[in-house]
């Protein structure tokens, strides 16, 4: 069973296409679960449209000690909102999914070999990079294989990019709950699997434009200073879950 996770947030210009994308390539017995940040849009509506007894709509209410953080605020709120889906997963495979990206025909079944076949229990493949309108850039997200080996790489890198991601239910047992005020949820799920590969093959179309919570590649707007911070906090905190494992 494929469980596809997804974090929307008045993601009314985008939602169809990339929902589109992703429900051919699911069975009968998977399940698309959208936990929904208070959308003030269409986004609800145009879900609702699908009556998909695939699809699994979770409400979910935003922290309101968030809005207090000064940096990456966006992130904080998108890391809570994909963990309330991720909490409902029922699938022996978990991927991760955007709003407002498209995935390739090809996506789930290249993904899912790849984690029986190197025996791994987290794979992230390649994506292209598209505008506003789906036109294609020519870029890759990826120009070469990153670091991955290790957790240090990772988080020195902090390449770890949760759309191009899926895992097996045994690393988000171990991945859940989220430590609190997380920022990044795809590099926490990274850092914490045993082995993880690397997909060359773009499988998704990475939609870059002005309402991204990231980027996918690019400079940060946050200072060298808080991204030194922020990576020890998050070693920290990855040193005590690899040590004492969740508290549920």
């Amino acid at each position: 069973m494929i469980s596809v996770c997804m974090a929307t947030y008045n993601g009314e210009r985008f939602i169809k296409e990339q929902i589109d994308s992703i429900l051919p390539q699911l069975s009968a017995e998977d399940e698309l679960i959208i936990s929904d940040d208070g959308s003030t849009d269409r986004t609800l509506e145009i879900i609702a449209s699908y009556n998909d007894k695939r699809i699994k709509v979770l409400h979910h209410k935003k922290n309101p000690e968030i809005a207090k953080i000064k940096h990456s605020r966006n992130f904080y709120y998108a890391t809570e909102n994909f963990e309330n889906a991720l909490k409902e997963a029922r699938g022996d495979y978990i991927f991760l999914s955007d709003q407002d990206d498209v995935w390739m025909s090809e996506k789930k079944d290249t993904m899912i070999a790849a984690l029986k076949q190197n025996n791994a229990d987290c794979v992230m493949c390649n994506f292209s990079l598209i505008g506003a309108e789906g036109d294609g850039t020519g870029e890759l997200g990826f120009q070469k294989c990153p670091k991955l080996k290790n957790v240090f790489s990772k988080i020195i890198q902090s390449r770890v990019i949760g759309s191009s991601m899926a895992f097996r239910k045994s690393l988000l047992y171990f991945a859940l709950p989220f430590p609190k005020n997380l920022i990044a949820h795809d590099l926490w799920i990274g850092c914490l699997a045993k082995k993880m590969i690397f997909i060359d093959e773009p499988l998704t179309s990475y939609r870059r434009y002005g309402g991204n919570v990231s980027s996918g590649i690019g400079k940060s707007p946050n200072s060298f200073f808080y991204k030194i911070i922020y990576r020890l906090k998050f070693l920290y905190l990855f040193l005590v879950r690899k040590l004492f494992g969740a508290k549920k």
